[in-house]
């Protein structure tokens, strides 16, 4: 995983914690970076089998 793609995890993990569901504008806000650069993240996380989204209940499954 890159820097990047750890940040983003670690971000999701942390407000998953919580019981929050981070928002694309929650990752932007707390990183800075560009909508693309954070789903081309988000992508490659859900590649490697980091993280899963439940559609169903449209939350991250850790």
């Amino acid at each position: 995983m890159t820097d990047f793609e750890r940040k983003v995890y670690q971000i999701i993990v942390n407000m998953h914690l919580y019981g929050k569901n981070p928002t694309l504008d929650d990752l932007k806000r707390k990183t800075g970076k560009s909508e693309e650069e954070i789903r081309t993240a988000v992508k490659s996380i859900l590649m490697k089998g980091e993280l899963k989204w439940n559609k169903k209940e449209r939350k991250w499954l850790i």
